[in-house]
């Protein structure tokens, strides 16, 4: 396949990056990767692996003669990266980011992108709860959605071709304006998150159950809530600071939903909580038929065998 981009930057080597990189190289959808990341550590397990074709020290290498430049750092330092490449960037070139929040990202970042150079917001619905350039693999972005945050006046152009790029890496795509990206977010991701860390967090401080209980007794409940809890906490923070809004506009909507179902199980209305049970039941039904995850027992994990 010819390549789509005859060179593309990745800035910052975590999951999402190292990711691209191998889904690139999968398909040969990219004439040249060259990657750079702020610590020499990480810097040194990206040569180390073979993540990208080079790895350079600074940003400033990294994108000259780049078509595509992509940020991979945490939402709070895109701003500064942004004006750090400003006045490296190749006419024409496109950049992109994988922020999970765009509103904040647009107002760091589209200041400091020079004219004749397309600034495309995006965020890929997919990731796990590993972090680091080791974390990568090709298939993370098969059947996943991976929204474009496109501004008035985008160039028509530069958008296709960064589509075309993601749908070759095993991405679908959808276009949405930034507020409803971080409102549905808000709702599908980043709230989520939160509740899991604070169940975390309670177990944590719950004295009469100990922390050997906790780790021995765990249900998949749980044990699902601790994965997510597990994530990096660097974007998480950033996350929740530059989506605060919507999150909680969301997390206010949670608190209303929890009071009805603590108020169900005090009165004994069972009826409230099987119509309520079978309303939320549907909704991964949905999740299933959309191809968003697997009806195999235990989410499909592979059990070992005694």
């Amino acid at each position: 396949m010819t390549p789509i981009y005859d060179r593309v930057a990745l800035i910052g080597l975590g999951l999402i990056a190292s990711s691209m990189f191998w889904a690139m190289k999968r398909g040969g959808l990219a004439g040249e990767v060259v990657g750079t990341a702020r610590s020499e550590d990480t810097r040194k397990i990206a040569r180390d692996i073979g993540l990208c074709d080079r790895i350079v020290d600074t940003t400033a290498e990294a994108v000259e003669g780049a078509d595509l430049v992509v940020l991979c750092v945490p939402v709070g330092v895109m701003g500064a990266v942004a004006e750090e490449i400003a006045p490296h960037l190749a006419p024409g070139a496109t950049v992109t980011d994988v922020g999970s929040v765009k509103q904040a990202v647009i107002e760091a970042v589209a200041p400091h992108i020079p004219e004749g150079v397309h600034f495309i917001p995006s965020h890929p619905l997919a990731g796990t709860e590993h972090s680091g350039p080791r974390s990568g693999f090709a298939e993370l972005f098969d059947n996943r959605w991976w929204l474009l945050v496109p501004q008035d006046g985008t160039d028509v152009d530069a958008l296709n071709r960064l589509r075309t790029l993601l749908e070759a890496m095993g991405s679908n795509t959808e276009q949405m304006d930034f507020e409803h990206h971080d409102l549905v977010l808000a709702v599908t991701s980043h709230a989520p998150h939160l509740i899991a860390y604070t169940m975390v967090g309670v177990a944590d401080d719950l004295r009469r159950v100990t922390d050997s209980e906790v780790i021995k007794y765990s249900a998949a409940g749980f044990r699902d809530f601790t994965r997510i809890a597990a994530s990096d906490p660097v974007m998480w923070r950033d996350v929740f600071l530059s989506n605060k809004e919507a999150t909680l506009e969301i997390l206010g909507r949670f608190t209303e939903e929890l009071f009805a179902l603590q108020r169900a199980i005090r009165t004994g209305d069972g009826e409230h909580l099987h119509d309520y049970f079978t309303r939320t039941r549907a909704i991964r039904r949905g999740i299933i038929e959309a191809g968003q995850d697997t009806d195999a027992p235990n989410f499909g994990r592979v059990t070992k065998k005694e």
